[in-house]
């Protein structure tokens, strides 16, 4: 087994820095400069919970897409024996509804498994995350928006671009790709788990019926163990960030952090830089203060992505979670943009009335 973990890590791993890509590079580059502009605000809007839904279901849309891609090879909309077989409809998934034009997914392929465990954290998944897409479209009933255009082809490589610039020290390979391996897989899923969990979470407060909040909580619990599992099982191949898998995480998160609060969106004032006040961390070995009662500090890895403070989950409002998934489409310079648009959807998310900002 270790012999072919090893193999599997040394796909990923390069032995020198390679150039970077410049495919989006310099409008992201520009975003994360832009974190230093205090003066920006995140977008206030009145959304009902309708739209809190149907933004939702775009990114389940996104993720669902990915893990099916991943574990059978096609789109949700699409049936095959191996996803019926494990649970999922006999039909596919519907993309069409009633808001917006429905748009299709570039990128993407069946990844190569080689081992058990990942092959069948991917099908486990791929299958969740589809079963999460069908809860809400039946829970929005006609107000159901389309699945919106989806990017899973080159939007890893740009996001791999940006999170080396951001943490040049990083190296993620800038043909990147997470259908290429197990351990690739790996990586690219935790691009989206834990942004998941800060979206339902920054959401719930904007949820006004008590079954809403419920079925969200009960999502965001789902994502949630996805992104732990995700974390758990990189740790575990690299445990002490040898093989590089623990330098990804952390650049990732970085970009993740720097995106989320582009302008400064949500960080209090007087902050005049994005990781002042992180919101996201990788999982690499970090050394608590003190622990509980008279224990002294401990040594470990960051598996909980959360405030260090009260160990709470963080919380993304709308517009940090769109500055994410589109690359920082939804800020320019100081200003807010709507509709949001680039990376993973290349022409913005489907919408429903009040938009999303």
């Amino acid at each position: 087994m270790a012999n072919q973990e090893t193999q599997l890590l040394d796909e990923i791993i390069t032995t020198s820095r390679r150039k970077m890509m410049t495919f989006g590079a310099a409008s992201l580059a520009g975003l994360v400069m832009a974190a230093a502009a205090p003066e920006a605000k995140a977008a206030t809007a009145s959304y009902s919970d309708s739209d809190i839904l149907n933004f939702a279901l775009n990114l389940e849309y996104l993720e669902a897409n990915f893990y099916y891609l991943a574990a059978f090879g096609t789109t949700i909309d699409k049936a095959n024996a191996a996803s019926i077989a494990a649970g999922g409809p006999t039909a596919g998934i519907p993309i069409t509804g009633s808001v917006g034009t429905a748009g299709t997914v570039s990128g993407g392929s069946m990844v190569p498994f080689t081992t058990v465990t990942v092959g069948s954290y991917a099908t486990e998944t791929a299958i969740e995350e589809g079963k999460h897409v069908l809860f809400l479209q039946s829970a929005l009933g006609s107000s159901a928006v389309a699945q919106p255009a989806i990017n899973l082809g080159t939007s890893f490589q740009t996001l791999a671009a940006a999170a080396n610039m951001v943490t040049p020290a990083g190296n993620i390979p800038s043909s990147f790709s997470p259908y290429a391996s197990d351990v690739t897989f790996l990586v690219g899923a935790y691009v989206f788990e834990d942004v998941g969990v800060t979206a339902y979470h920054g959401a719930a407060s904007l949820l006004t019926m008590a079954s809403n909040l419920l079925a969200a909580a009960g999502i965001l619990g789902v994502e949630a163990y996805h992104a732990g599992l995700i974390r758990t099982t990189l740790n575990y191949l690299d445990p002490t960030g040898a093989a590089g898998l623990v330098g990804y995480t952390t650049s990732i998160s970085n970009l993740r952090n720097a995106l989320s609060q582009a302008g400064l969106l949500g960080v209090p004032a007087g902050t005049t830089s994005y990781d002042a006040n992180p919101d996201d961390y990788g999982i690499a070995t970090f050394t608590t203060p003190k622990g509980l009662g008279t224990g002294g500090a401990a040594t470990a890895a960051r598996i909980v992505d959360a405030n260090p403070t009260n160990v709470v989950a963080f919380a993304r409002n709308t517009t940090q979670v769109l500055n994410i998934v589109t690359g920082g489409g939804a800020v320019s310079g100081t200003a807010v943009v709507s509709p949001a648009k680039g990376v993973f959807f290349p022409a913005g998310m489907n919408a429903g009335p009040n938009g999303f900002k």
